[in-house]
């Protein structure tokens, strides 16, 4: 029988979390993520744009924005991995990694690469084979989206705007997840850049020249104003302001790179698509 003073003998390995157990995610899909895996004991610390899931807000400490972080405030938090996402994070990136703290920024950018992103995530902290499974769960959503979509009478053209000073047109996965759901991007050209100021258009002319069906709009962050996007100069001759299908799709479902965009993202889409297909059909 061990002595009082001997030190305890460690927890079993089947105890103990693979992997990472202090993570910061600087983005909100690797917070919706790692909740969907049953890791969210291990999230310290999230961004304060994080709105799934909603118990994240009230759970977590908000550490970070889109392009600054508190870096003291990160490091109290004693993490062992922080997640971000793309270029415009390389500089809080740089500066934690300086501080001595492992950091990944993913660069995904179309459907396939969230799926991906999903099971790289996964598998970083050491639940490879639940993220492969929860991969597979989105991957039949989006088929069963694509599915309902094959039975519509007509396929609407789509024009979606991440913002409007300038105006920016929708990424990659945006323009996928609008292919799937039965419509048709007025811009795939420009979706298939990855960088934001690649898809910035000079004019609203190009817009008036491909005339949409549907406009969606979600300007990252902030209220999509349709009554400003109709009045714009020559717009009104578009059927989409013609006809009102002007729509206005969150941000958090649709411009954030992880589950949110494959699940209430796309079916959104959907649901504005097929509603225009069975008036126009």
């Amino acid at each position: 029988m061990p002595s009082r003073t001997e030190p305890p003998l460690p927890e079993p390995r089947s105890r103990r979390p693979a992997g990472p157990t202090r993570i910061v995610c600087l983005t909100e899909e690797p917070t919706e993520t790692l909740y969907a895996l049953g890791a969210q004991d291990r999230i310290v610390g999230i961004s304060g744009f994080t709105v799934r899931p909603p118990q994240a807000r009230r759970e977590k400490p908000k550490v970070s924005a889109f392009t600054s972080a508190r870096i003291g405030e990160i490091l109290k938090l004693r993490p062992d991995f922080v997640v971000g996402f793309s270029d415009i994070q390389a500089d809080i990136a740089a500066e934690l990694v300086r501080r001595g703290v492992e950091v990944w920024i993913a660069n995904h950018r179309s459907v396939e690469g969230i799926l991906g992103y999903i099971e790289r995530l996964g598998a970083l902290v050491g639940l490879a084979e639940r993220a492969r499974a929860y991969a597979d769960t989105l991957r039949e959503g989006l088929a069963e989206v694509a599915r309902e979509a094959e039975a519509l009478p007509r396929r609407p053209k789509v024009y979606f705007e991440e913002w409007d000073e300038p105006i920016i047109t929708g990424i990659g996965w945006v323009s996928e997840l609008i292919r799937i759901a039965g419509g048709d991007d007025a811009f795939p050209e420009l979706a298939a850049e990855p960088l934001a100021k690649a898809r910035i258009l000079p004019s609203g002319d190009p817009v008036v020249a491909r005339a949409p069906d549907i406009v969606l709009g979600s300007w990252c962050g902030k209220k999509f104003r349709p009554e400003r996007v109709a009045a714009r100069p020559g717009w009104q001759a578009i059927p989409a302001v013609r006809d009102g299908e002007l729509h206005e799709i969150k941000s958090p479902l649709i411009l954030q790179p992880g589950p949110a965009a494959l699940t209430d993202g796309v079916r959104a889409i959907a649901a504005i698509v097929r509603d225009w297909a069975h008036r126009h059909g």
